[in-house]
């Protein structure tokens, strides 16, 4: 396993009923009882936190700074150590990982939040492209994702039989999340984009999800079998789509080799994979096969808040880790087109740590 200054594990996850549309909240409504809770979880307050930081989109928000009116709802005063990433709640958590590493904090809340049912979430995604080339045709997330799917088509690894059966397990799997927002077996439906149907897709999904993060004896003592993260990394495709295969994703790969998830077997995968053909990319790349339970939560086929679905996967597999459900766990984030960026974060419960 990589070698780390300090041991950090996630001791605590909560996250919102997620909405197709949450017209009667603010950002700050939806968020504001997650932080209540992984706080209550732990016994924390808001002053006893070394460092917070967080993840949401200005573009999603229709505002610049909008991050702000989070960050007041939070408590900014007396003053805080604080920063925000314009991304997935994922590469928040990573920042905050490593201050705690740097000796700079021993505690930290992670959150991140999306409302995307006011807008046009297809329309603001576009803005991720090739300004140049790409962007100006307007092409949007689900049509991008068809691409990639007809790729893994023409090239044998998949048909739509199969699609069918990654979106019709994710969401089977969603029946025991009370969080999910599509929960139970859903039929395919009409063509999106061919070869995608619409069961292939992601909801429209608006929610919040926290963690707290905590280092070495802070930890046992915050939490009774904590999350420890063995290994975290990041990395990034070309920007261009042309000059990449689609039906690999070597970034994945990457990240987890040097996160050591090839070292030793895991037992569970939450895999960010918003729709069902990066399901068979991500399996690839990771090679996981049928012995590994890949998205138990239902995944984001079954809520997809967009710049919280990542730190989600890491939640989830942490609170199966605290619960005693899993020994060995693997979590996902991405962002960008067609898996242009990917995290890799592996978590492990600790032998002689109580299970709750």
């Amino acid at each position: 396993m990589p070698s780390y200054a300090r041991d950090v594990a996630v001791v605590a996850f909560a996250q919102s009923d997620h909405k197709r549309h949450t017209d009667e909240q603010s950002e700050v409504e939806m968020l504001m009882p997650v932080l209540h809770q992984v706080l209550a979880a732990t016994g924390l307050k808001t002053g006893d936190i070394d460092f917070t930081c967080s993840g949401s989109s200005d573009y999603l928000a229709g505002r610049a700074f909008s991050f702000t009116m989070a960050l007041d709802g939070v408590g900014a005063w007396p003053p805080i150590s604080e920063s925000h990433v314009e991304m997935d709640g994922a590469w928040a958590l990573y920042e905050a990982w490593v201050k705690i590493q740097t000796g700079e904090a021993d505690t930290a809340l992670v959150y991140s939040y999306g409302k995307s049912s006011p807008g046009s979430v297809r329309d603001v995604l576009t803005r991720q492209l090739d300004p140049y080339y790409v962007a100006p045709l307007w092409p949007d997330a689900p049509a991008l994702a068809a691409l990639q799917a007809q790729a893994l088509i023409d090239a044998g690894e998949a048909d739509e039989k199969a699609l069918a059966g990654v979106a019709s397990r994710s969401r089977a799997a969603a029946a025991g999340n009370p969080h999910a927002q599509l929960r139970g077996e859903r039929p395919q439906g009409d063509y999106a984009v061919q070869p995608l149907r619409t069961g292939d897709l992601p909801p429209v999904t608006d929610g919040a999800a926290a963690v707290i993060l905590a280092a070495d004896d802070t930890a046992r003592r915050l939490c009774e079998r904590p999350a420890w993260i063995r290994g975290i990394d990041h990395r990034i495709e070309a920007h261009s789509l042309g000059v990449r295969d689609l039906t690999d994703s070597p970034s994945t790969r990457q990240a987890a080799e040097r996160a050591g998830a090839f070292e030793r077997p895991v037992d569970t995968a939450e895999l960010h994979a918003p729709f069902s053909s990066q399901e068979l990319v991500l399996r690839k790349a990771l090679g996981l096969d049928d012995s590994v339970s890949v998205n138990p939560s239902g995944g984001a086929l079954a809520a997809n808040p967009i710049m919280a679905a990542g730190l989600i996967r890491i939640g989830e597999v942490a609170a199966r880790i605290h619960r005693g459900e899993s020994a060995r766990a693997l979590a996902h984030a991405t962002s960008g087109p067609c898996l242009q960026q990917n995290l890799v974060a592996v978590l492990e419960g600790q032998e002689g740590e109580a299970s709750r």
